[in-house]
């Protein structure tokens, strides 16, 4: 005789794997509807890792011609004292500024008593406002100056009496080709009688939008300027690229690294304005980003809900028919709780492929370095599986409270 307390089914207990099965009843038999649930999240995912990776890639652009146009560019020049006379640096204060650690690289120029005209004829007081300066051979490297044509002074050259033109120098001397001569006129603003001296135009640089002063020089090697134009060895300009993030501290020991007899007779320019412009370009964009990434995760994560929810409606009568052959209220939960969550990872996946994909495509036709970040491409899933699982718990719930009497007969 059958006991009227021991119940007439068993509710059966459901191993991991068997709880995942059931889970993926509904995405099986509901292909094209879990397809675009899942794209919702997908297209959320893909928006994130999109927005994120051509803001990263356009920031990273931004950022390198930033600092190519000198975010971290030093200047250092001599100071004047308490009558206002320049007191010259050092002229090893080139070396002992490259020796400081965050310093990528430190080059210089320096005066000389001459002057440059188209001709020998040229009255003396007409320079158009040019100069002439010597030059160390890693000049260019360290402004990322660029030569229009021709090419920049070497170990070979650098004692000849050749010379390479700033832009504007070029255009002033109506100089447009290397191979052309120059007249180079010693003494103060050209005052040197007729001693002067024919210079072949060795190269021409295209200009300089961080040294204006170099577009009007003409540039002889430091040699021949000590040798033959009065230059007295020691920089005028001591152009120092430090790292971008030690820009600042590079700033504070250039004056006495120097002259250290005397930094307070250093003039040590301020940090650009470009290093300003680059910090408020990284603040403003990571901002935005983040702004849309909790946009566009709202919405994939409402439209998971929204198809759980109708989900639960539709299967009601397969929720009743589990709930009479013994599923508890449990089961039920695990069941929807763990659809809604591979919908989550299934969306999360595709749509890192998808933002990506994005990003590769955008930064190749802008040409721009394509730049993902690897924290969004790894949490992107791990977001929308938490999306997920917020978004399916409520019809998880909803669906376990199903009894199983009413939930046959609302299908029914």
């Amino acid at each position: 005789m059958t006991d009227r307390r021991t119940p007439l089914l068993r509710s059966a207990r459901l191993r991991p794997a068997d709880l995942l099965g059931v889970g993926l009843i509904g995405l099986r038999t509901r292909r094209l509807r879990s397809a675009l649930s899942a794209l919702g999240i997908s297209l959320g995912i893909a928006a994130v890792v999109a927005v994120t990776g051509i803001s990263s890639s356009n920031q990273a652009h931004l950022l390198d011609r930033l600092d190519r146009l000198g975010s971290n560019l030093i200047t250092v020049t001599p100071g004047k004292d308490v009558d206002q006379k320049v007191v010259p640096l050092p002229k090893e204060s080139v070396t002992m500024l490259g020796a400081i650690t965050a310093v990528q690289k430190a080059s210089a120029t320096g005066d000389t008593k001459a002057a440059v005209y188209r001709t020998g004829f040229v009255p003396d007081n007409q320079t158009n406002g040019l100069s002439v300066r010597s030059a160390r051979l890693d000049l260019l490297d360290t402004l990322r100056v660029r030569l229009r044509s021709g090419r920049w002074l070497d170990a070979g050259t650098e004692k000849l009496p050749v010379v390479v033109l700033g832009h504007r120098a070029a255009q002033a001397l109506g100089v447009a080709d290397p191979g052309q001569k120059v007249w180079i006129q010693r003494g103060e603003n050209g005052e040197g009688g007729n001693s002067g001296e024919w210079y072949a135009v060795l190269g021409i640089l295209q200009p300089s939008e961080l040294a204006p002063e170099i577009d009007e020089s003409a540039l002889v090697g430091s040699a021949q300027a000590v040798a033959h134009l009065d230059g007295d060895g020691t920089p005028s300009t001591v152009y120092v690229r430090a790292r971008p993030d030690k820009v600042t501290d590079v700033q504070v020991i250039a004056g006495p690294t120097a002259n250290p007899a005397a930094p307070h007779l250093v003039s040590v320019s301020r940090p650009s304005d470009l290093l300003k412009a680059r910090t408020e370009t990284k603040d403003t964009l990571s901002g935005l980003v983040l702004s849309l990434a909790a946009v566009a995760l709202l919405v994939g994560g409402v439209g998971i809900a929204n198809t759980m929810v109708v989900g639960v409606m539709e299967r009601r009568g397969e929720v009743g028919l589990r709930r009479a052959l013994g599923a508890r209220q449990s089961q039920i939960a695990v069941q929807f709780l763990i659809e809604a969550i591979l919908l989550g990872l299934l969306g999360g996946l595709a749509g890192v492929v998808l933002g990506t994909t994005v990003v590769y495509g955008y930064a190749a036709v802008q040409g721009w370095p394509a730049t993902v970040p690897t924290t969004w491409a790894a949490v992107g899933p791990a977001v929308a599986v938490a999306v997920g699982t917020v978004a399916g718990l409520y019809p998880a719930l909803r669906a376990a409270r199903l009894s199983p009497t009413g939930a046959l007969r609302a299908a029914g």
